[in-house]
């Protein structure tokens, strides 16, 4: 770069109006590695419930916790476990989920986790692209994984299995990793989640001890903090731990404070609501679709629901409505949203309806972006930043956020730009009181229920046809859930394949929320000269009511 262009660019970004948090910034040590982040105040707190397994009622305190973990570390050990190795799991929400991500912390590993309802195709893709060494899973998804065996991958099950290594032989040697010391650097990645980001197919998401010790930070710490959190909490887990909002914001922020976390491995209404009350739970950390269900549901009203002190929701926006009824089933209950993306570490915004001086929540708002971070909200055409009140790009910057994609530097490159801005996707605008509401969203990404869908992948997957000559797959808006994929598609020369066939062919091969919900037949889909696909096209179509347009068959 020449003198004169860096002159300019220095130029543009003074000029940048820079969003912060109106919490002041704080002391986070994310020099430390995320383990003895987590545990730094284990001290506090060692016999204090940590996990609650709903299922069975079983209690592990923070001294089994940290005990355990520490036990099964070393039992990696033995099997061949060292540093930057990955382990996968794919488990539903069970104390051995926590137990494996921290004992792989411990030695410097890497934890990978994947959806236990993914097809064995979609297993096996991201166990390859990771590289993992082991998959801990129970016995019922063990089936999914025989092939990886071959390739010399480890299946440890959760439950008893005679073809893999029973879970509880990890504790036997009787050893803890105090034995052994790894020095773990905070540039080293800890969790690998897979997101698609702003399009394309799922990539691996690089989060290091430092970013994830920021992120929690971030969120719990501080003299003043936006504590949805307390010591003497029971917060509530229904939400998959596979996914980063549970292994963040409430597995990770949870044992930072101290609090107790009631795990659920499945969402079913009464049972929730009957946990929620035999647990007194405080806080509920949940989704959108599950606050549709408690609030629609005639069982809400046969429990009492008094303790819950805290509603706090993400992955998806949630309407005035919703708000609105959710504070009428939960008279006690403070509610606040958030927004986040796996890329960003996750959080972005938080509502500061929480904090010791509460701000006043606004309704539809996110939030005001969290500290020690900076947002800038940019023109997504000129690059230039915004001013208030006027949507753009929504922009992000601070330790928080990923490494990279795994394996992937052009597709970092893209999402991170040279200023260290990371580029959402999202549409969304700053008001006057710092408060962030999302807008719309340039990525192609379909929300299922808080899940993403890449059209990108059932692209590829539809085009593999040999009766499919062409296909774009984009999101449909349903209540209750978001967002559903369908597919418009090209029939090849002579085809009559059906709605149902395509249906069929692509339910057999992806997890149930990827499934494709409806199929429009076209003579072409709409592209540019480049040759991508105008999905923002075909969206306003179904939006506009206009799908006679597309000459349906």
């Amino acid at each position: 770069m020449s003198p004169q262009e860096t002159m300019i660019t220095d130029q543009k970004q003074s000029d940048d109006v820079i969003f912060r948090s109106k919490l002041p910034d704080i002391y986070i040590p994310n020099h430390l590695p995320l383990h003895d982040y987590i545990f730094e105040n284990i001290s506090d707190f060692t016999d204090k419930p940590c996990l609650i397994n709903a299922p069975t009622g079983e209690v592990y305190t923070y001294a089994d916790v940290h005990a355990t973990s520490r036990k099964i570390a070393a039992g990696f050990r033995n099997l061949g476990v060292n540093k930057h190795d990955v382990i996968m799991l794919l488990l539903p929400n069970s104390p051995e989920f926590v137990f494996t991500f921290f004992a792989a912390s411990f030695l410097g590993a890497i934890t990978t986790a994947a959806n236990p309802f993914f097809t064995t195709a979609e297993i096996t893709k991201q166990a390859k692209a990771s590289a993992a060494k082991i998959i801990i899973t129970q016995s019922q998804y063990a089936g999914k994984i025989k092939n990886l065996q071959k390739d010399g991958v480890s299946i440890i099950c959760t439950d008893s299995s005679e073809d893999c290594l029973c879970f509880s032989e990890l504790t036997q040697s009787g050893e803890e990793t105090e034995q052994h010391t790894t020095e773990i650097l905070p540039d080293d990645v800890v969790a690998l989640p897979y997101s698609s980001g702003t399009t394309g197919l799922p990539k691996g998401v690089m989060l290091t001890h430092k970013g994830l010790v920021t992120s929690v930070s971030q969120q719990v710490d501080g003299e003043n903090p936006n504590l949805y959190f307390h010591r003497e909490d029971v917060i509530l887990c229904v939400l998959p731990m596979f996914h980063i909002y549970a292994l963040n914001s409430i597995m990770l922020c949870s044992l930072r404070v101290g609090a107790t976390i009631l795990i659920m491995p499945k969402f079913e209404i009464s049972l929730l609501l009957e946990q929620i009350q035999r647990c007194k739970v405080t806080v509920a950390m949940v989704v959108p679709p599950i606050v549709l269900a408690m609030v629609k549901s005639p069982e809400t009203e046969k429990y009492d629901l008094s303790s819950v002190r805290v509603i706090k929701s993400g992955a998806a926006p949630l309407g005035k409505e919703l708000e609105d009824a959710v504070s009428a089933k939960f008279p006690n209950a403070k509610l606040g949203q958030g927004y986040g993306m796996t890329e960003a570490g996750p959080v972005l915004t938080m509502s500061l309806g929480f904090a010791k001086e509460p701000f006043p929540v606004k309704s539809g708002a996110c939030g005001t972006v969290v500290r020690n971070a900076e947002m800038k909200i940019v023109d997504p055409d000129t690059g230039d930043s915004l001013p208030r009140n006027k949507p753009g790009e929504i922009c992000i910057r601070g330790q928080q956020i990923m490494k990279g994609y795994l394996n992937d530097p052009e597709a970092t490159a893209v999402t991170i730009d040279k200023d260290g801005w990371l580029h959402s996707g999202d549409v969304g605008l700053v008001d006057d009181d710092d408060e962030l509401f999302i807008v719309d969203r340039l990525k192609e990404i379909i929300k299922y229920k808080g899940f993403q869908v890449a059209p990108a992948e059932l692209e590829s997957l539809l085009i593999s046809h040999s009766d499919i000559n062409d296909v774009a797959v984009v999101g449909m808006k349903e209540e209750g859930v978001g967002e559903v994929p369908i597919a418009f598609v090209v029939r090849s020369k002579d085809s009559s394949i059906s709605e149902d066939e395509i249906k069929q062919f692509v339910s057999k091969q992806v997890v149930f929320y990827k499934r494709i919900n409806k199929v429009f037949f076209t003579d072409s889909i709409p592209k540019a000269p480049s040759g991508k696909i105008l999905r923002k096209d075909l969206r306003a179509k179904l939006a506009n009511g206009l799908i006679d347009e597309l000459s349906l068959k």
